[in-house]
């Protein structure tokens, strides 16, 4: 693990392989761990770096405090990415991280050549759907699992969160590694109730000019399918690559295709 000193805090990094910058943004719950499935076929061919954002692991963090913002981490990843060298570097980021990646890839395009958004996360405005629900059913679900965590049943919590997106048991099927990685950032739900996120619009998706790549796994459900599907149609010249079986977090679910897909991508 190393660190890098940015807008105050130092955010700690894993780095593998050799070869272009792809620089890798966990979404919620996660941390510079999430990729771990994919470290060894993108670090082939890349100099894979995956961050964990402010306040997740291995910051041990209790909740309190008014930073932990959507724009906060924006400018986290923007100001680490300004200390990667050569740039413009890839970036791929995941659910809430995909957000964040969107989000660099319009205020700061010229620091990215490619982005790959794995099922980004966020609410779409009326631009992109014309009966926009406030809040979106997946913040509903966060602010429900951030009371069970104030009140103490983590695993609770927990379940509540993962089973509305993966489906009813998922959680208690989930083996014990990737279920402690989750327990290890789970009062950053606390953050995320208030974290200030903004919700798509078309004029958002249309402003992108960095070459994009959306993933999705066939499997999912709701509105972490819909969203990269609305935003696609705007996003000029985007690619599309569905994983075959594979829900939410594809890339561990189906790495080797996963990795199929953004490779071929990166290489064009």
């Amino acid at each position: 693990m190393q660190t890098l000193h940015v807008n105050g805090y130092d955010m700690a990094y894993l780095e593998v392989g050799a070869g272009p910058p792809l620089v890798c943004v966990h979404g919620t719950l996660g941390d510079f761990r999430t990729w771990s499935a994919v470290f060894g076929p993108l670090s082939k061919k890349h100099r894979v770096i995956s961050v964990s954002l402010r306040h997740f692991f291995p910051q041990q963090w209790d909740g309190v405090g008014d930073d932990y913002r959507m724009a906060q981490h924006v400018a986290d990843v923007i100001a680490f990415i300004e200390q990667i060298e050569p740039r413009p570097i890839d970036l791929m980021g995941h659910s809430r991280g995909g957000h964040i990646a969107f989000r660099i890839a319009q205020q700061r395009p010229e620091l990215l050549r490619k982005q790959v958004l794995a099922e980004p996360g966020g609410d779409l405005d009326a631009s992109l759907d014309a009966a926009p629900s406030s809040p979106s059913a997946l913040g509903a679900r966060i602010m429900a699992s951030a009371e069970k965590v104030k009140a103490g049943d983590i695993d609770g919590a927990l379940k509540n969160f993962f089973d509305g997106i993966e489906g009813e048991g998922a959680w208690a099927r989930l083996p014990a590694a990737p279920k402690q990685q989750l327990r290890d950032n789970v009062f950053t739900l606390i953050g995320q109730v208030g974290e200030n996120r903004l919700p798509y619009g078309r004029a958002d998706a249309e402003s992108i000019r960095t070459p994009t790549l959306f993933i999705g796994g066939a499997e999912t459900r709701g509105a972490l399918a819909a969203v990269h599907r609305a935003l696609a149609p705007h996003v000029r010249g985007s690619r599309t690559a569905m994983i075959p079986g594979a829900g939410h977090w594809m890339f561990e679910q189906a790495p080797q295709e996963f990795c199929r897909s953004v490779l071929e991508f990166l290489a064009e």
